[in-house]
């Protein structure tokens, strides 16, 4: 028998009442715990709960059409057959599954990291393409293999395509999978919209748009045409397994973007500028609709759906033509003696000229102790306001511009678009330079820079100078002259349609404003114009056309050099000077107005001028030329 000690017995007492009271307090805290749990947090774990049983699986919807004027599709979807894996039955290593596939299918290391990352996106959910467009040799091999791959299946996806190619690839833009950064836009988007409608579950689905516009009317119609992705509500167990489907609604397409642009008139511009660079608008001027929006060169916007390759990216980045470069939008130009109409009727306008007033034109005009010397030697004799636009006499315009001072100009100028945002439906869009003595100071830091010196003002009046604006910007002033001052917002789109019942809604943008100019000083203007085409400087290009059209000639300075010095062939290409011309047709009424530009070219009369009369003779007559090929549309 054994007996305990009086200190033994109270030691162990002791400790019997300590593991009492720590016994005791962990079922306090468990208690308190299970409490808390039940009671205070009830609500907040019984909705993870709820979605740790429900998962969502996207259903992309179908992308809206692009649609010419005259109805050609220019922007569509096809299907295609794609090699998809379940993300939800991937076990194991994945790149272990890849290079089993690839021996049966190839596969490519862009394939493989655009699967990884779409796996990561989606969290292990749906399924998941990695190859896209299989040949019939590809899926025939697969599916004789298909038993050995569980959870791998081929399946028909909706792709984007664009069926001509570089064809107005500036304007059209592309499509490309959501990165972080389109992620973070359609977020506050979404937050948006929730304000409006707090159960737009549909609306707010991120992981149902997999691609989205980056640039072009993609990138700025991307709401319209990507349309409302569609989801299954599926209950899942623990382990991420689909048990079953509890709800479904259907994907939504997108609408359908019909635009102002004659597709036939873009491709035949483009094939008309051949291999040189350069920028060509063509506005409605009524409307403001933009016919034709074509920058050259271009690139093939189908090389981006899926991710471009390294190698051609590569080579559309480090090309000194600059593929890449929307020219209408982004580059700016000086203008060079298309300037000189809205110059003298500035000056019109102002009281600083009439249209009989004449100078006397030696050849140059003398300033401080520069000499400003004219394009022709021995000067233009006696001039007055239509034959110096006619004959484009740079001397009229030297003193022109030294009368009128700069902020006279600036201010004349502005309300017709120079150095201003246009608001055209695109991304992106350059505001140029309309000099100015205020836009100097707030250019310039150098106190010494800030101050406008009178000579800088001379060489504005040809264009020259601080002058620099985009061919955008001179076809919307050229309508804005050609509309009688009626200012219309310049528009890639018409109208939105509604893929099932053919509805349109009208996009086109109301009058903007008025420039305030006397009708017999337009008249002025627009008459010398005219004359430029039937015996001035761009005569020769528009003998014989069955119409009567206004145009006007320039070509700019690129780069400083003496001009006594320059030769055209002797001087670096990129060096040379630019070929501009702007028009409007027919000339009691116009329909069309075009600015462009033709980079390093020349002369405008020769280089820039005979696209245009082909332009127009196709616009207006329907004439196509024979040294085109005809307009094919795509099967």
């Amino acid at each position: 028998m054994v007996s305990f000690k009086k200190p033994d017995l109270d030691s162990f007492q002791e400790r019997i009442h300590i593991a009492t009271w720590f016994v005791t307090f962990c079922f306090f805290l468990l208690i308190t715990r299970l409490v808390w749990l039940q009671l205070v947090s009830h609500n907040k774990y019984a909705v993870l709960a709820e979605n740790n049983r429900i998962a969502v699986v996207p259903a992309p919807a179908s992308r809206g059409l692009l649609i010419d004027r005259n109805g050609i599709v220019i922007g569509r979807n096809y299907s295609a057959l794609t090699l998809d894996i379940n993300a939800e039955e991937v076990q194991g290593n994945v790149d272990e599954l890849i290079d089993q596939l690839s021996e049966i299918v190839l596969i490519s290391p862009r394939d493989r990291r655009n699967f990884k990352r779409s796996l990561e996106d989606s969290q292990k959910m749906g399924t998941i393409p990695l190859r896209s467009m299989l040949t019939e040799a590809e899926t025939a091999r697969f599916m004789a293999n298909r038993y050995r791959f569980p959870g791998v299946e081929i399946r028909a996806r909706s792709f984007r395509e664009y069926p001509y190619n570089e064809l107005a690839s500036h304007l059209i833009g592309y499509i490309g999978r959501v990165s972080q950064r389109d992620k973070e836009r359609m977020q506050a988007e979404i937050e948006d919209s929730k304000a409006d409608d707090p159960d737009a579950l549909q609306a707010s689905f991120l992981p149902g748009i997999q691609y989205v516009g980056k640039i072009g009317l993609e990138q700025s119609y991307e709401t319209v045409l990507r349309g409302v992705p569609g989801y299954d509500q599926v209950e899942i167990t623990a382990g991420g397994k689909p048990v079953r489907t509890l709800s479904s609604s259907p994907s939504v397409p997108g609408k359908n973007v019909i635009l102002s642009v004659d597709i036939k008139l873009q491709y035949l511009v483009e094939q008309l500028y051949g291999n040189f660079r350069g920028a060509f608008v063509a506005i409605e001027p009524q409307t403001g609709d933009v016919l034709a929006f074509v920058s050259k060169p271009n690139f093939n916007p189908n090389d981006f759906v899926e991710g471009i390759d390294s190698v051609t990216w590569k080579e559309l980045n480090d090309s000194p033509q600059k593929p890449l470069y929307n020219r209408p939008l982004k580059g700016i130009y000086p203008p060079g003696s298309t300037y000189k109409p809205f110059m003298a009727l500035g000056a019109l306008e102002n009281k600083k000229r009439t249209p009989s007033q004449t100078i006397f034109d030696p050849g140059y005009f003398d300033f401080g102790n520069h000499t400003f010397r004219d394009d022709k030697k021995g000067g233009h004799g006696t001039v007055d306001m239509q034959k110096s636009i006619v004959e484009s006499c740079d001397t009229y315009y030297y003193m022109l511009a030294r009368d009128m001072g700069v902020d006279m100009i600036a201010d004349f100028m502005k309300p017709f678009g120079f150095g201003q945002i246009t608001g055209i439906d695109l991304q992106g869009e350059a505001k140029g330079v309309l000099p100015s003595t205020t836009w100097k100071k707030n250019t310039f830091k150098k106190p010494e820079q800030q101050k406008w010196y009178e000579g800088e003002t001379i060489s504005l009046g040809i264009g020259q100078g601080y002058n620099a604006f985009t061919i955008l910007q001179l076809a919307h002033a050229m309508a804005n002259l050609a509309n009688n001052g009626i200012v219309m917002k310049p528009h890639l789109v018409k109208a939105i349609e509604d893929p099932f019942t053919r509805n349109r809604t009208l996009t086109t943008p109301k009058e903007s404003y008025r420039i305030e100019l006397k009708p017999e000083n337009i008249e002025v203007i627009k008459n010398a114009m005219v004359e430029v085409n039937r015996s001035g400087t761009s005569a020769a290009a528009f003998q014989g056309a069955g119409y009567t059209s206004g145009g006007k000639t320039g070509t700019a300075q690129v780069f400083s050099l003496n001009s006594k010095d320059y030769k055209h062939g002797a001087t670096a290409e990129f060096l040379r000077d630019h070929a501009l011309f702007e028009a409007f047709a027919p000339a009691d009424k116009p329909t069309i107005v075009i600015a462009m530009v033709v980079e390093n070219a020349g002369f405008g009369a020769q280089y820039a001028a005979p696209i245009a009369r082909k332009a127009l003779d196709y616009y207006i007559e329907g004439k196509w030329p024979k040294e085109v090929p005809e307009w094919k549309r795509a099967p």
